[in-house]
């Protein structure tokens, strides 16, 4: 897993209410992602979940509903 730094602003996340992990809507490239780890028993970040600091998880939060890419370009406008 990445450590708990934002992926929007860099901020570490030294406390658990300062924000979270966020998992999007899965892609064809997630699933197939999940099944490759499986498969050959590794473990990882998954490529559709990032973290978030205070300021920015609510917002990504209310846009967990698509995925990663869509959700990046809005919170990044």
């Amino acid at each position: 897993m990445k450590p708990p730094v934002c992926c929007i602003c860099d901020k570490r996340l030294d406390y658990p209410d300062e924000g979270g992990l966020i998992y999007f809507k899965k892609r064809v490239s997630d699933r197939e992602w999940e099944e490759r780890m499986e498969r050959e028993g590794m473990v990882g970040h998954p490529p559709f979940a990032e973290w978030f600091c205070g300021k920015h998880h609510k917002r990504a939060l209310e846009l967990k509903g698509l995925t990663i890419d869509k959700a990046m370009k809005q919170l990044q406008l």
